[in-house]
């Protein structure tokens, strides 16, 4: 009988200080998350130096209770996960100081991850990743196609050229002045709006699988300046609803063509845009129409949490792969 393995994830990366244990990559023990967007919404966005300073704060608190949840001793935990990038380098830091100072005191293996990685993996919590697959990572810096053949193979299929579905949801809703965080304000208002409104599509040059919002944000941004030049009156409504339209008209359309062209057996959603119903909504209706699994992640492991940490530290706690206590905060670590 093989040993089970439990690992503790922490993430610290923007706004969220969580803790996770996990065991063999799977099932979640406990998962912790304190939120800021309380501090962080006045200012309309995260203020890089609030955060960290909230880091500092919640950080203990969150990996006690952590570990209560869990009813674990530091015995039975096997490794210790952290992100180690992308994200703001003073929120990174918190949560890898924290995780090198446990594993000196510990004595326990560290396993730095990469942020989107625990995106991804935070659908094995749903059911087991059928190789090949293709994955789907929207979220405020990220849209990206991913083909995954193997466990930690990820290859970069198409990405954004400019704003990332996330970035230019942020924008709209500024526009419309929304509050913080713009994005799930925006899908609440385009559900009871109306797509009258002909948006542009970015599908770029042909079999291309890279995407650009940066165009549409124009056209939404010309669009309310110009009614508001001739003095006419658009529900914000209907501006949300034809713009959400047309990023889940692109992301849709991709994804399927490369499901199909790369012949997948499975299709997983990542970040903290798969919340959007919208999307979530039309991915499951389009990918039932054609056969081919998708999976979605719940709405609470979509955004920043520990426990994607802890998914994605167990693969590579299984690899062999580990880091030393001189690991530091990478801003602008990459997947690939």
């Amino acid at each position: 009988m093989t040993k089970d393995n439990i690992i503790l994830g922490i993430e610290t990366s923007c706004d969220e200080t969580a803790a996770s244990i996990v065991k063999n990559g799977n099932t979640i023990l406990s998962n912790v998350v304190a939120s800021q967007i309380e501090s962080h919404k006045r200012f309309g966005g995260v203020v890089p130096e609030i955060a960290s300073r909230h880091h500092v704060e919640q950080m203990t608190l969150v990996l006690e209770e952590t570990i209560q949840q869990a009813k674990v001793d530091w015995d039975e935990i096997d490794a210790i996960a952290v992100t180690e990038g992308p994200g703001l380098v003073g929120a990174l830091l918190i949560g890898v100081n924290a995780a090198k100072a446990l594993a000196f005191a510990k004595n326990k293996p560290l396993v730095g991850v990469q942020h989107i990685a625990g995106h991804i993996y935070a659908n094995r919590f749903q059911q087991e990743f059928d190789f090949p697959l293709l994955a789907l990572i929207v979220s405020g810096g990220h849209t990206e196609l991913i083909l995954m053949k193997e466990h930690g193979h990820f290859e970069l299929v198409g990405e954004t050229r400019d704003d990332a579905a996330g970035e230019a949801y942020d924008k709209v809703a500024r526009m419309l002045k929304l509050p913080y965080p713009g994005g799930p304000e925006i899908d609440r208002l385009a559900q009871s709006g109306k797509a009258t409104i002909d948006f542009p599509r970015a599908w770029l040059e042909e079999g291309s699988y890279d995407f650009s919002f940066s165009g549409l944000k124009s056209a939404v941004i010309n669009k309310i300046h110009n009614a508001e030049q001739r003095g006419e009156t658009l529900k914000d409504e209907d501006i949300a609803a034809s713009f959400q339209a047309s990023v889940i008209d692109v992301l849709t359309t991709k994804t399927l063509r490369a499901a199909k062209e790369f012949n997948v057996k499975q299709v997983i959603v990542a970040g903290g845009v798969a919340a959007n119903r919208g999307l979530r909504t039309e991915l499951l209706s389009q990918f039932e129409k054609e056969g081919i699994p998708i999976l979605i992640p719940p709405l609470n492991l979509c955004t920043d949490n520990a426990a994607m940490i802890a998914a994605a530290g167990t693969i590579a706690y299984e690899q062999g792969k580990r880091s030393g206590l001189d690991l530091n905060a990478n801003p602008s670590l990459e997947l690939l």
